[in-house]
């Protein structure tokens, strides 16, 4: 602490903030993001906080610097900001970085001791500080609730948000738009953890030690804006992974047909706080995960030779297991997530999340890993239509008793008159004897260009005008993989379900098999963490209506598995 002979600084209550001044203020945190890359070239944070007098402040602060912002490890640590210029926003006070500006933090536990995190060596410290940050330790303890998100992999349950504390032990790059962290906090989770093959990934991390952590050891998959620190992370560091999702999966293997594990995704995105933040080891959260870690009971995690089953024993490695076997191992651990479909072509394809899908111009090709939210129509028999191979119109399926009518109308319709010639054929109309002068087009085919003698010559007529329709199936399919959702449409006539368009529409044993189908890869009346993943090959395409341009998603050479037909 610096000497008490510095001149103080003031301090501005939060009620008393004007419009167009630069001020100092304190309070105490009740919500914040970690720093994260702007759309330019500034790291932002968002930071909103409270003093004594019960007015909230929210304020957006930018810096080139990613160490130069607030350095926050949770709700209710105490910030002290200088330099802050206020100003209103939406009919709201909200501060904003100014010149000069610089920030102090402190943990806002009673009794803990007052040390500042701070990059500015400009911050000088007095004893005014020292009493208002622990006047404002006093005032939070009655008056802001603790962070409740903050969880241990033990008390993790599905279909939550929480902030977990661990350290990394592991890490690789999955795609473009995501990546892999293996990490572990000394408790273990009720349902064993969803893994992500490594095999063909470049992984960092020593392998053997996470082996022998067994599922004391997660997978966290973090997506877009956080693959740039997760690339950063340190193994062996602490760090702590705001607003993280769990969810629960049915998956199946060979040896085992119904399993239930657990997921862990940090989504895209700041909203919710969503974040990385690496902890230094003289915070105080990180005593507490060391000791967690060295407590941790290995001894009951081990697999001993007389416990392995005779359909398991070959998977059983030890220590000394060479790196390739530990890989093996996780391969045949991960236990894949049922998936509903098989692709038919185009398996160079690296899969691709919806998130970035949606980002990309037209016209694409891409591999996606999804689950079926939801479809249309509800009314399957409705799905079915008939499609013109010539323009590619869609029209519904006529009710038996209308077909007369059309091939009546069609055969009192003359053909054109104006009927041109080509290298191919000539053209001719002729009106027919007997009834009531109806005239057909008549097609003389030509052999290299030449109309051969008459009883040498291909003659084609089109007598009714009718050009041949084809059955298909066309429905709009929603796709969700938790980094975004998109629709695309599905069109075809047997590929997709394996069963002719053609004759659903007579055959009730195929109307059953589509409807258990669709069951399988939608079921009703669960949530969709249970839905099975569907892999399909999706197109983008332009389309133009009027002045509106927009792109569409187009399902194709894709199946749904034999065993679910």
């Amino acid at each position: 602490m610096s000497s008490g002979s510095v001149a103080p600084y003031t301090y501005t209550p939060l009620n008393l903030l004007k419009d167009g001044t630069v001020v100092n203020v304190c309070g105490v945190v009740k919500f914040f993001k970690p720093p994260y890359l702007s759309k330019g070239t500034d790291y932002c944070s968002v930071v909103t906080i409270v003093d004594q007098t019960n007015v909230k402040l929210t304020c957006m602060l930018f810096s080139r610097n990613y160490e130069d912002l607030p350095v926050i490890y949770k709700v209710g640590d105490i910030v002290c900001f200088r330099g802050l210029k206020i100003q209103l926003y939406k009919r709201e006070l909200q501060g904003i970085s100014h010149y000069g500006f610089a920030s102090l933090a402190f943990d806002g536990a009673l009794g803990s001791p007052v040390i500042q995190r701070t990059s500015s060596t400009s911050f000088s410290f007095t004893v005014g500080d020292h009493n208002m940050v622990e006047a404002l330790r006093a005032w939070a303890s009655t008056h802001v609730p603790a962070s409740s998100t903050s969880l241990k992999l033990s008390d993790a349950q599905p279909m939550q948000y929480c902030d977990l504390t661990c350290q990394l032990l592991g890490k690789a790059q999955v795609d473009g738009a995501s990546f892999l962290l293996k990490v572990w906090d000394g408790t273990m989770t009720k349902f064993p953890s969803w893994r992500v093959c490594i095999q063909d990934l470049v992984f960092e991390g020593d392998l053997s030690h996470i082996l022998r952590l067994q599922d004391l050891v997660i997978d966290i998959v973090v997506y877009d804006n956080h693959v740039h620190t997760a690339k950063s992370l340190k193994i062996g560091s602490f760090v702590r992974i705001y607003s993280l999702h769990t969810k629960l999966q049915p998956v199946s293997s060979e040896s085992m047909t119904s399993l239930i594990r657990m997921e862990f995704h940090l989504h895209g995105g700041t909203s919710y706080g969503r974040g990385i933040r690496v902890l230094p080891e003289s915070n105080p959260d990180v005593d507490q995960l060391k000791r967690a870690l060295e407590s941790a009971d290995l001894a009951a995690i081990q697999p001993s030779n007389d416990t392995c089953q005779s359909e398991n024993k070959d998977n059983c490695l030890t220590p000394s297991s060479s790196t390739s076997d530990l890989v093996s191992l996780y391969e045949v651990e991960r236990c894949q997530q049922f998936c509903a479909t098989t692709l038919t072509d185009h398996h160079y394809l690296e899969k691709t999340p919806l998130c970035a899908v949606l980002k990309q111009k037209a016209p694409q090709q891409y591999r996606i890993l999804a689950k079926l939210r939801s479809y249309e129509p509800k009314q399957l028999f409705q799905s079915v239509k008939l499609l013109c191979p010539k323009c590619h119109s869609l029209q519904e399926v006529p009710y038996e008793e209308n077909v007369d009518k059309i091939l009546q109308d069609a055969a009192t319709k003359a053909p054109e008159s104006k009927l041109q010639c080509t290298s191919l054929y000539d053209s001719e109309v002729w009106s027919t004897e007997g009834q009531g002068g109806r005239q057909v087009a008549v097609h003389f085919m030509k052999s290299d260009g030449i109309l051969p003698l008459s009883n040498e010559c291909l003659i084609l007529i089109e007598v009714l005008g009718i050009v041949p329709l084809q059955y298909v199936f066309v429905m709009a399919f929603t796709f969700d993989d938790g980094t975004g959702v998109l629709n695309a449409y599905l069109k075809d006539s047997e590929k997709f379900f394996q069963i002719p368009a053609s004759e659903i529409l007579t055959d009730d044993n195929l109307q059953k098999n589509l409807e258990k189908i669709m069951n399988v890869i939608c079921p009703p009346g669960i949530q969709i963490d249970a839905y099975p993943w569907l892999e399909c090959l999706i197109k983008s395409y332009n389309v133009t209506s009027g002045t509106e341009k927009r792109i569409c998603y187009q399902i194709f050479d894709t199946m749904v598995t034999e065993d679910i037909i």
